[in-house]
């Protein structure tokens, strides 16, 4: 139903996501995050919006991600059939993919980042992504769309895709939050639409918003 890959960048302290799938709105299902607390990709077959948002509260309060997601499914009943991803606010990734998740489900995990998916054409979805993550140079922007086209290159979700989204927390840099919610090219208009911000006249603006490594920069701006 669902490919997704978190990041984090242990130079620049930047956490970058991506998902794409063959239902509406990814992004808002999906992904959620935040530069103080990490990031979680919540799928499968019945997904639960209550472990995103509890693994979240609970890594901002400093657990790890395993100890977050442990914590997060272990009473719940409906756990074989959902999916779950994290990387906490130190860069340590975990997941959980339930066993009656649709296949192939599964997830690979690496230094600094976690791919997962479900209701996959193969096993072979989650391996293009992942080496198409190790060769990149960075992994924010137009890298993280790339590595979710090696997925759909190799057959994405069985039922094919209808949204894309991109989530970046850079403490630099405003959040950037890009969804295409429904499309038939998903992946392509999400690439369209990270080329539009990062150009004039949005790009502009984002340069007078406050950080969090400057949270005064829009009087410096003036």
């Amino acid at each position: 139903m669902t490919l997704s890959v978190l990041t984090f960048n242990k130079k620049t302290g930047v956490f970058a996501a991506a998902a794409a799938t063959g239902n509406l709105c990814v992004g808002g299902w999906v992904l959620r995050g935040d530069i103080e607390s990490g990031l979680v990709a919540s799928q499968g077959t019945s997904p639960s919006t209550f472990w995103r948002d509890d693994i979240i509260r609970r890594m901002y309060e400093g657990k790890s991600s395993k100890l977050a997601i442990d914590e997060a499914t272990g009473n719940d009943a409906g756990k074989g059939y959902r999916q779950v991803a994290a990387i906490d606010k130190n860069g340590l990734p975990a997941a959980f993919t339930g066993i009656e998740s649709i296949q192939y489900a599964g997830h690979l995990i690496g230094d600094n980042y976690v791919i997962s998916g479900n209701m996959l054409k193969s096993r072979e979805v989650l391996l293009a992504m992942e080496e198409t993550l190790t060769k990149s140079i960075s992994l924010v922007g137009q890298q993280l769309i790339q590595i979710l086209s090696a997925g759909a290159s190799k057959g994405g979700d069985t039922r094919g895709l209808k949204s894309a989204a991109l989530l970046v927390f850079d403490p630099d840099r405003p959040p950037l939050d890009l969804r295409i919610d429904s499309h038939r090219s998903p992946i392509e208009a999400l690439n369209e639409l990270y080329e539009t911000s990062q150009k004039a006249p949005y790009v502009n603006w984002l340069d007078e918003v406050p950080v969090l490594s400057n949270k005064m920069k829009w009087q410096e701006e003036k």
